[in-house]
């Protein structure tokens, strides 16, 4: 086959994503998951000791996003981790990684969505418009079918222009930030006894030790943000200095947010009261601490939340597209922009078609997971491409930001990707490797012989 190009033969994409836009596709993406989701899923296993869970993902994330900080403002370009490690490391494993990037975003986007439908279900029966026992009734029921329409209109919303993504996602998670300062500030305080009874726990981990990483490794879906940044770095203004900022500064945010909410959560219900709520225990906990009106706040600001990670995964994972697609790795239809909006409407048409069918299964934890295993592959193969690139240095390759402690941080954090993988369910280990092997058999089929020019 002939060599690809770099540019792609559809057309460029238009800049028209500041800071603030990516920050809130980061942080939008991030708060939708681990504080909307998560709680009763992750405190249902670990209790208060879900709160090191995520500090663990914390920590994992920030290790990660030095070094892809450094290379996306080397190779500010649609794709990101794909397109980072097919430069560092080869086609194949560039393939593999887009490929894999490209599903774990739409299966991080089916599951951002049926959470979409459980708080949209649960604003129904709040108001009894609906009762809880005929939620899943009919074909599809209530839960996913709200979920497959709203993965149509933001699909619709995206190809009309990237403009429109980031107005959402500026006014949205602004909103959320809010709510959840004056949310986390009075039930905190709740729980520590100053406006009442301390309701601090007894025992920290009531179940052990031992569940604190296998829901490190669920709940990692909460941390796909800040690499969702670097997938539309071809669509950010000014990228030497907005996407390090974004990346590093949406992982700090979040990971505060989280710690603090899942010890609140996990300190106020025993295990297996929160597990049994599901992914909208986070209503039960406004509940307990402010009443009917927190309920309703709460409920509004969770549909918005899964509405903004829904709309900046289903952006992303169209970029990855459009990345492999530019590269001959995937049909060139992918790569076609359209010209009065901008934007890769094949690509987005795609993605979105994907996402809702995946919305039926309504299997939420294996999504999270495999969507998990995919991304912490690509993770680790990051920072790989980092120490081949330094030790390589092409002449190409001149960063606006150098990823601090190389190489120590980006070794680390290839070893704990690697790792947290081990400690996921045998399911979605299962499903991963099934589409990681399927995405090599495409490269094989497809793709093979194709060489990659260097980014510059």
């Amino acid at each position: 086959m002939s060599e690809s190009s770099d540019s792609g033969g559809g057309g460029e994409l238009d800049r028209t994503i500041g800071l603030a836009g990516a920050m809130t596709i980061g942080t939008g993406t991030m708060i939708g998951a681990g504080i909307f989701v998560f709680p009763g899923l992750a405190a249902g296993r670990a209790g208060p000791a879900a709160a090191v869970s995520f500090a663990i993902g914390a920590v994992i994330a920030l290790l990660v996003a030095l070094p892809a900080s450094e290379l996306a403002t080397a190779m500010p370009e649609s794709g990101g981790g794909y397109y980072f490690i097919s430069r560092g490391l080869g086609t194949l494993p560039g393939a593999v990684v887009g490929i894999g990037l490209t599903l774990g975003l739409m299966f991080a986007s089916a599951f951002y969505l049926v959470g979409l439908g459980e708080y949209a279900a649960a604003i129904l029966a709040e108001a009894s418009i609906v009762n809880t026992t005929s939620i899943s009734v009919g074909p599809i029921g209530i839960v996913p079918l709200f979920g497959i329409v709203a993965g149509i209109l933001l699909t619709i919303l995206s190809v009309f222009g990237t403009e429109n993504t980031e107005s959402l996602q500026n006014a949205v998670v602004g909103f959320l930030l809010a709510i959840l300062a004056i949310f986390l500030s009075i039930s905190g305080l709740d729980l520590l006894g100053v406006r009442g009874t301390s309701r601090l726990p007894e025992q920290f981990a009531p179940r052990g030790f031992g569940p604190i990483l296998t829901t490190a490794a669920l709940v990692f879906t909460s941390y796909l943000g800040f690499a969702q940044i670097a997938t539309v770095a071809e669509d950010i203004v000014e990228p030497d200095r907005n996407l390090p900022l974004a990346m590093i500064g949406s992982v700090i945010l979040v990971g505060v947010l989280y710690i603090v909410t899942l010890f609140i959560a996990g300190s106020t219900f025993e295990p297996s009261v929160i597990g049994a709520m599901g992914e909208t225990a986070i209503v039960e906990l406004a509940r307990e601490y402010l009443g009917f009106g927190g309920v309703v706040v709460i409920l509004l600001a969770g549909l918005l939340a899964t509405i903004s990670s829904a709309n900046a995964s289903i952006l992303s994972a169209s970029r990855a597209l459009y990345g492999l697609s530019s590269d001959a790795l995937l049909p060139e239809a992918a790569a076609k922009v359209n010209r009065e909006y901008g934007t890769p409407h094949l690509a987005l048409s795609f993605v979105g078609g994907v996402t809702v069918v995946l919305v039926a299964t309504g299997r939420t934890e294996v999504l999270a997971e495999v969507a998990s295993f995919l991304h912490l592959i690509m993770y680790g193969l990051i920072c790989v491409a980092l120490v081949v690139i330094r030790r390589r240095e092409p002449a190409w390759y001149d960063p606006a930001f150098e990823c601090p402690g190389y190489p120590t941080v980006p070794i680390i954090g290839g070893v704990a990707s690697f790792a947290l993988i081990g400690f996921m369910q045998p399911l979605s280990q299962l499903l991963g490797v099934i589409l990681v092997l399927l995405a090599v058999a495409w490269y094989l089929y497809y793709a093979r012989g194709i060489q990659l020019k260097d980014n510059l």
